[in-house]
C-alpha cells in the first residue's frame, strides 16, 4: 500500500499529453485552412510562381517574363 504511486506518468504528464494533442490538431488544422500555401514545398509551386520568382531575382527580363506569362495563361 505504501509506496504506490497513483500520480505517476499516467495521470500527470500523460493525460497533459492527451489533451494536448487534440488542441495541436485544432490549431494545425486551423492554420492549414487559414493559409494553406504555408506548408507547400518547393515541388508543388505552379510554373506562374517560379517564374514570377525567376522575375524578380533578374533571371528573366520582362520581354521574356510576358511571353511565357501569356504562354502559361492560355
Amino acid at each position: 500500500m505504501y509506496g504506490v504511486d497513483h500520480g505517476g506518468w499516467m495521470f500527470g504528464g500523460g493525460m497533459m499529453f492527451w489533451w494536448l494533442l487534440p488542441i495541436a490538431l485544432v490549431i494545425a488544422l486551423i492554420v492549414y485552412f487559414v493559409n494553406p500555401s504555408a506548408g507547400r514545398s518547393a515541388a508543388e509551386k505552379s510554373a506562374l510562381d517560379i517564374l514570377k520568382e525567376r522575375y524578380a531575382r533578374g533571371e528573366v527580363g520582362k520581354d521574356e517574363f510576358d511571353t511565357k506569362k501569356r504562354d502559361l495563361s492560355g
